[in-house]
């Protein structure tokens, strides 16, 4: 039998200098001040952190549904307050990361406030947070309407990647409009993740959405999205091209994602592109292809494939 080989005996002379040299030339690459590190500076939002405050958030928009412990009408008022008050703190911390990290990227940003914007971004997600129970309880009202498999409010609440999404960007959303750096892509990209859906939080989506099934949806940054719209899997909505200057540089801050007016349906595959309006109540077929408006009750559908069907039962 072969010995097992004791561990005292792995770390040689030799192996020692091949770590020192990986740990040199590591050392190396982080001093050229740009890039993939971040070792000097304000600190960065911590992810996890980020993480955790969404997960709080989720508990205070569905009490119930994500923690164990048992609530009723008399406790919750405790439970509510004792998260909202730990939200507040730990969302106010990580605010304040990301506009530092950020003011001290911009020169002419020297003079900001970063305590006031804080606090101000802070407070208005607070605020807006029955606002998001109101639109999440009509997203849900819609996934159950329009989901002949959908047993109950509850199951959709437990397990609807879409509900998911939604409930993130929700959030992300309300971060965003008021500027925050990081954070709500952060949000937003960890839904994504866990659930194949993408929606930038600079999107602006109405109420009564339902995102049915939900995997590989994107809608992208400035997508409009009315009430009473549903989303199948794999739909796109993205933008067409992008203008640049002349030295080749893409321009930001442009509309070039469609608008999705009030009632319409977009069926899976589908791919929208560009700064176009999809007409109220309109219908988009599978797999269609659409880079022009459409006006009002519009159906959009490309044409069925000719099918050659052949009986595989050989005679005997």
């Amino acid at each position: 039998m072969k010995k097992c080989l004791l561990i005292e005996n792995f770390w040689t002379d030799s192996k020692t200098e091949d770590i020192k040299n990986i740990i040199e030339e590591l050392y190396v690459s982080y001093q050229d001040g740009e890039g993939i590190n971040h070792i000097e500076g304000a600190n960065l939002p911590s992810k996890n952190e980020i993480i955790t405050i969404m997960n709080d958030l989720e508990e205070v928009i569905f009490p119930g549904f994500v923690n164990k412990k048992i609530l009723n009408i008399k406790n919750i008022h405790y439970f509510i307050g004792n998260i909202i008050s730990k939200v507040f703190l730990e969302l106010s911390i990580q605010i304040s990361r990301a506009f530092k990290f950020d003011c001290n990227s911009k020169a002419e940003c020297e003079q900001c406030d970063i305590q006031e914007l804080t606090e101000a971004a802070a407070l208005h997600l607070m605020k807006k947070l029955p606002e998001i129970r109101k639109k999440l309880k009509l997203d849900i009202i819609a996934a159950y309407e329009g989901d002949p498999a959908a047993k109950n409010l509850e199951e959709i609440i437990l397990s609807y990647p879409g509900i998911y999404a939604l409930t993130v960007y929700r959030i992300a959303h309300e971060l965003y409009e008021k500027n925050v750096p990081l954070i709500p892509r952060i949000m937003g990209e960890y839904a994504h993740g866990r659930v194949g859906i993408d929606i930038h939080p600079g999107a602006k989506i109405g109420s009564s959405v339902f995102i049915d099934h939900g995997t590989g949806v994107v809608i992208g940054e400035s997508a409009i999205i009315g009430d009473n719209v549903k989303i199948y899997q794999g739909v796109t909505l993205g933008a067409m091209s992008f203008p640049k200057t002349p030295d080749g540089r893409i321009i930001k801050g442009n509309k070039r994602h469609p608008t999705l007016e009030d009632g319409v349906t977009i069926y899976s595959g589908a791919t929208i592109l560009g700064d176009i309006v999809i007409g109220k109540g309109s219908i988009i077929g599978g797999n269609v292809w659409l880079t022009e408006s459409v006006d009002p009750e519009s159906l959009v559908t490309i044409p069925k494939p000719q099918l050659s069907i052949k009986s595989r039962n050989k005679v005997r």
